[in-house]
């Protein structure tokens, strides 16, 4: 299938379907916040489509500035650990350190593109707690990668000091990602000091109103003071709140510049908007019907920012008050839950399965109980079935918020024209999503492979920890394995030659299976090992996990003859 842009094409056709399925859908912002944690929650024609939160003790650093101290620069892979002061040093590579200015070509014309040209995709534009792309792409490191860029070497040194920002969370065991890049989000433009470019959002398509504003932000923006992107909020904006808006990031960006000047790495310099902030900046606008908030602190915080950007959307503003909690109210609690759930039951009768592992996301779809109507044509219950998991599977991605690599496994079809079908389906639905992502081409296996930003944990990750029970496989040993490895310990004991009597302490499940399965094996294992034994079964155990306790004052000596 060709990607061409043309509106004939397959990428219009996208756009077209994108646009439809955009015109009649119906938004609305709920926002849950106390001193403890902030939730907040997208809804898209009365569903969940994406949740955030943060909590005070998570210390979100995405889109924040610091004064770093390079740490060791590395020739080979071209990049440079850069510490920042939070515990792990951050990654920065060659193609986002910034080059001045004024060794740029100025081009304020962007008609041929480039990497700042008509995109949005280059800047931290939501909350930088959140994300820290704009509007629903990262950086095009592909463009930049591929520019001839000199040696790290030639930029930095080891003890060296820069000014950095956090464009990607640090994550398991990695640390954050780091540009030199430097971008600063308002409402309605992004401002970069670096940059020396004037560029539109992708989202904004009608040509007139792309150059309009384009020329708006060129005359705002004085010669050699850096590079703004007019966000897609800013489609009807005015040139005086453009103006205004842009002298009062060059004015942050200033005190920025002296703040850097006066510490002395690490340190942080800026720290970007808290989670609600930041949500409001950045999505607010006229397609919410309503923001509803729960906290009052929080209400008049918003409302008094929207009266100073967009006084029109005040009244879509409105203090959740009563009995009833407001994500109870209206489902959010419920919604999130099954979010965390493996299976996704689809309406037909199928479902999806989806699989987190450590190097990407598998997701199968199945036909389950669906076989179709008259069962004559299974090409085309497939095909209604694959459908159907194309949309599932947009909305899940979202609402989980699944990062890197996804590699969908959809019911083979015969036919190739069902298969470009249910790929449009899915492209088309990814549309809405705001994180940068990318559907390839069905494979030889009939696979189809994504990519999808990941610039933090995900809500899952953040919600939860590792099952100490089954040390995160999602699994645990079934009663008969762990009667052999008590078999297995309590001969580790005996040969110890240190203990006398011993009680084995086991779940119920575990202590059924010995009475009824193997009811010889204690008096078997008495009769090898010497050992005078006894079991008890304890409901507060878990259901793999046993303890041997010794003599008469019942010592715990598991962890003396574990394996």
């Amino acid at each position: 299938m060709s990607s061409s842009g043309s509106p004939g094409g397959p990428a219009g056709v996208n756009r077209n379907r994108h646009r439809k399925l955009e015109k009649n859908l119906k938004r609305e912002i709920l926002v849950s916040s106390n001193p403890q944690e902030s939730w907040v929650a997208l809804r898209e024609d009365k569903r969940l489509a994406e949740v955030m939160f943060d909590r005070p003790d998570q210390n979100r650093v995405l889109g924040d500035i610091f004064l770093g101290k390079v740490e060791a620069v590395l020739p080979g892979i071209q990049a440079a650990f850069v510490d920042i002061g939070t515990g792990k040093a951050g990654f920065l590579h060659v193609s986002d350190i910034t080059i001045p200015v004024d060794s740029r070509e100025e081009h304020h014309d962007d008609t041929t593109g480039g990497r700042n040209s008509d995109t949005e995709s280059n800047r931290p534009q939501e909350s930088g707690r959140r994300r820290g792309r704009g509007e629903g792409n990262e950086r095009a490191g592909g463009g930049r990668g591929r520019r001839h860029l000199p040696p790290i070497q030639d930029h930095l040194k080891k003890g060296q000091t820069i000014l950095v920002q956090v464009t990607k969370e640090a994550i398991s065991t990695k640390g954050p990602r780091l540009t030199a890049d430097i971008s600063l989000p308002g409402r309605f433009l992004v401002y970069m000091p670096y940059a020396s470019r004037v560029g539109i959002s992708r989202k904004i398509e009608g040509r007139n109103q792309r150059a309009k504003l384009r020329k708006m932000a060129q005359k705002v923006l004085p010669k050699k003071s850096g590079g703004l992107i007019v966000r897609t909020v800013g489609e009807e904006v005015t040139p005086i709140k453009l103006e205004k808006e842009f002298l009062r990031l060059h004015e942050r960006w200033q005190k920025i510049s002296r703040d850097a000047e006066a510490l002395s790495a690490p340190s942080p310099v800026h720290r970007e908007a808290t989670l609600i902030s930041g949500v409001i900046r950045d999505l607010f606008s006229g397609k919410f019907e309503a923001l509803r908030v729960d906290s009052k602190q929080a209400y008049e915080e918003i409302s008094d920012y929207v009266k100073s950007v967009d006084p029109d959307l005040l009244d879509r503003v409105h203090l959740h008050s009563g009995p009833t909690s407001l994500f109870d109210e209206f489902g959010v609690e419920e919604e999130i839950q099954r979010a965390f759930r493996r299976n996704v039951p689809l309406k037909s009768g199928g479902s999806l399965v989806i699989e987190p592992t450590e190097a990407l996301v598998s997701i199968d779809v199945n036909t389950g109980r669906f076989t179709g109507k008259g069962k004559r044509d299974p090409e085309q219950t497939i095909l209604k079935t694959n459908l159907e998991a194309a949309r599932e599977i947009a909305k899940q991605l979202r609402l989980r918020d699944v990062g890197g690599i996804i590699v969908v496994d959809f019911i083979d079809m015969d036919m190739q024209e069902n298969r470009d079908k249910v790929l449009r389906e899915l492209r088309s639905h990814l549309g809405r999503d705001r994180a940068r992502t990318k559907a390839f081409e069905v494979s030889s296996l009939g696979l189809v492979e994504m990519t999808r930003q990941r610039v933090r944990p995900s809500v899952f990750n953040s919600l939860t920890s590792i099952c100490k029970s089954c040390g995160g496989i999602g699994r645990v040993y079934t009663p008969a394995s762990v009667v052999r490895q008590i078999e297995r310990t309590l001969k580790r004991a005996a040969a110890s030659k240190e203990e006398k009597s011993l009680v084995v302490r086991v779940h119920p499940e575990v202590a059924l299976r010995v009475i009824e399965e193997e009811p010889g094996f204690l008096r078997r294992l008495a009769g090898r090992t010497q050992l005078k034994l006894r079991l008890r079964d304890d409901p507060l155990m878990q259901l793999d996990e046993f303890r041997l306790l010794s003599g008469p004052a019942e010592t715990d000596v598991t962890e003396k003859y574990a394996a």
